[in-house]
C-alpha cells in the first residue's frame, strides 16, 4: 500500500518558472524511498510540493496531484499537513539557534497533546543521547552533527507517518553521516515511519533505501530498488563515480545526451 502516490506534478516558481515536468512516483507505506539528481533538479522543489511549503517561496502546483494517505493535499495548508503525519526536515537543519534543544522538541510537538510531550521526549533522547545531554543548552551553540539530530529529532515530537529528509548529510563528517543513517533506519523500522530522502551521498542514501528514484531536469529518468541501482552502472558511472571496470571517471566527463538516451531509451 502506498502512503504518497504523486501524478504527473507540475510545479511553476513566479508564474514563469517550470520546475516540475509531469513528475511521478510513489512511496510505499513503511519504506524509505530515495529521491536522486544534480542539483537543480527539483529535489528539493518536490519535498515542498509534498509538504505545502511552496508558498513560501512564490511557487505552486499548476498541474497533477498529490495523495497522502488516499487523500488529495495539493490545497492543504502545511499545519494541517502537519496534523495529518507529513514532516519535512528543510536543508540546512532551520533549527531555532537562540532556543534550546527542548524548547526546539517543543515546538515540533505543538501538534500533540501537551500529556505526551515527556513521552515523546524521552523517545528522542533515546535516539539521540547527546542532546539529553544538551537539552538546557542553546540550538545554535551546538555542532552541525548535533544540529541535525536536533532537526530530526524535532520532527519525530510530532510522530509523522510520513518524515521527508532533504539533504540530512549536508556538511557533516563521514562518521556523523553514518550515525545519522543509523539512526534513520531505527526510527522507520521501530516506529514504522515511511521515509522519503533527498541526499547527495547516493552510496549511503541507495544503501539506506528500499526503493529509488532518480531525477533530471523536473522528470523521473529511472527508478528502481535501492539494491539494484546502486549496482546499476549508469548510476555507478554517474553518481558514484566508477566506469567500466571499477576505474573513477568525472561526471562531466559524459555528455549529457548520453545519459538521457541510455536512462530512458
Amino acid at each position: 500500500m502506498n502512503i504518497l502516490q504523486v501524478m504527473n506534478l507540475e510545479v511553476v516558481y513566479n508564474d514563469v518558472v517550470l520546475v516540475l515536468k509531469g513528475l511521478s512516483l510513489d512511496v510505499t507505506a513503511g519504506s524509505i524511498t530515495t529521491l536522486l539528481g544534480a542539483n537543480g533538479a527539483g529535489k528539493s522543489t518536490t519535498l515542498k510540493a509534498i509538504s505545502g511549503l511552496l508558498a513560501g517561496e512564490n511557487g505552486k502546483v499548476t498541474s497533477g496531484s498529490i495523495l497522502y494517505d488516499g487523500m488529495e493535499t495539493v490545497r492543504l495548508v502545511p499545519e494541517k499537513l502537519v496534523r495529518a503525519g507529513v514532516f519535512q526536515v528543510m536543508e540546512g537543519r532551520r533549527i531555532f539557534e537562540d532556543l534550546t534543544v527542548e524548547e526546539n522538541l517543543r515546538c515540533g510537538g505543538y501538534t500533540q497533546p501537551a500529556r505526551l510531550f515527556a513521552h515523546n521526549s524521552e523517545k528522542v533522547y533515546a535516539y539521540f543521547p547527546r542532546l539529553k545531554e544538551r537539552r538546557h543548552q542553546l540550538a545554535g551553540y551546538m555542532s552541525g552533527g548535533e544540529q541535525q539530530m536536533l532537526a530530526i529529532g524535532r520532527a519525530v515530537m510530532a510522530n509523522p507517518k510520513l518524515l521527508l529528509l532533504d539533504e540530512p548529510s549536508l556538511g557533516l563528517a563521514p562518521l556523523l553521516v553514518e550515525e545519522i543513517f543509523d539512526i534513520v533506519r531505527r526510527i522507520n523500522t521501530t516506529e514504522g515511519v515511511s521515509v522519503l530522502l533527498v541526499e547527495q551521498n547516493a552510496r549511503m542514501a541507495l544503501s539506506l533505501a528500499d526503493f529509488g528514484y532518480i531525477m533530471e531536469n523536473g522528470r523521473i529518468v529511472m527508478d528502481g530498488k535501492g539494491e539494484d541501482l546502486l549496482r546499476n552502472p549508469d548510476v555507478q558511472e554517474f553518481y558514484l563515480g566508477l566506469g567500466h571496470g571499477g576505474e573513477k571517471r568525472s561526471y562531466h566527463d559524459v555528455k549529457h545526451y548520453r545519459r538521457r538516451k541510455r536512462w530512458l531509451g
